[in-house]
């Protein structure tokens, strides 16, 4: 089964000034996408930029799928000029995903800012079952909080400058709560992505506790595949490639 495919684009809205939602077909005869994995997607209508951009699969829909996306340079600038009927080019789904939760353990979703994007597809497919920690810069970077709130059995929310939820460190939001029910600690497991900086204090979090945490690392790459090596990255038994290998590791796995 090919992962290569030609989508268009059904819409491609501005969530705020810095991030859109973009919604894209999804042919017959492409395989299903699981929560974790991403895609790759062309951003040009020739050669400038060359390479294709990854996105994390943020929701399947009745016709297609999306990716939330950050505007942060010159091939998501061009992407969110593309308005309906555009067709792109795109590689996927890629990666592995989010392992199921076992029986009787509960979830614990960490997101930080555009990392709820990797996330929330394995909060829908869990629904009511998973602990929802999300943190961002501010109120304006907090999205489908009504949505969360449906699917999650509980919901915190930290922004750094306090304009919503608890002012500072989704983190700490984390380890207060874990400290709390010591114990009931055994019962946990942690899925996270967001900025490096907050995966590695999760990591020492769970470390800590003795807690399970499977980590989804974001990095740049150039082909999606595991040819090139451009996201590679270390871990306790050798180089792994973050697109193959990953982007799903165990926070235990990773040589910080």
């Amino acid at each position: 089964m090919s992962r290569y495919f030609t989508s268009r684009i059904i819409e491609n809205i501005a969530l705020n000034t810095d991030h859109n939602l973009l919604t894209l077909s999804l042919p017959e005869g492409v395989a299903e996408p699981l929560p974790g994995q991403f895609y790759m997607i062309g951003v040009n209508r020739g050669t400038d930029p060359l390479l294709k951009r990854a996105f994390s699969l943020f929701r399947r829909t009745s016709d297609g799928f999306q990716v939330m996306y950050r505007i942060k340079g010159r091939g998501t600038s061009l992407l969110r000029e593309m308005g309906k009927e555009v067709t792109i080019e795109v590689l996927g789904p890629l990666g592995n995903y989010y392992p199921v939760p076992p029986e009787g353990q509960a979830p614990l979703v960490i997101a930080g800012g555009i990392g709820l994007a990797s996330v929330f597809p394995f909060l829908h497919a869990y629904q009511g079952r998973a602990f929802v920690f999300y943190g961002a810069r501010s109120c304006d970077e907090i999205f489908m909080l009504d949505e969360l709130k449906g699917m999650g059995r509980e919901v915190f929310i930290s922004t750094v400058d306090g304009s919503l939820g608890t002012k500072g460190n989704i983190v700490d939001t984390l380890d207060k709560y874990l400290e709390s029910n010591r114990s009931d600690i055994s019962k946990y497991v942690l899925y996270a992505c967001g900025p490096q900086a907050m995966l590695r204090a999760i990591s020492e979090v769970s470390a800590s506790k003795g807690i399970t945490a499977y980590i989804s690392l974001e990095e740049h790459m150039a082909c999606g595949l595991g040819a090139c090596l451009g996201c590679v990255v270390k871990t306790k038994t050798g180089y792994k490639r973050v697109c193959k290998e990953g982007p799903v590791f165990k926070s235990e796995e990773i040589t910080w």
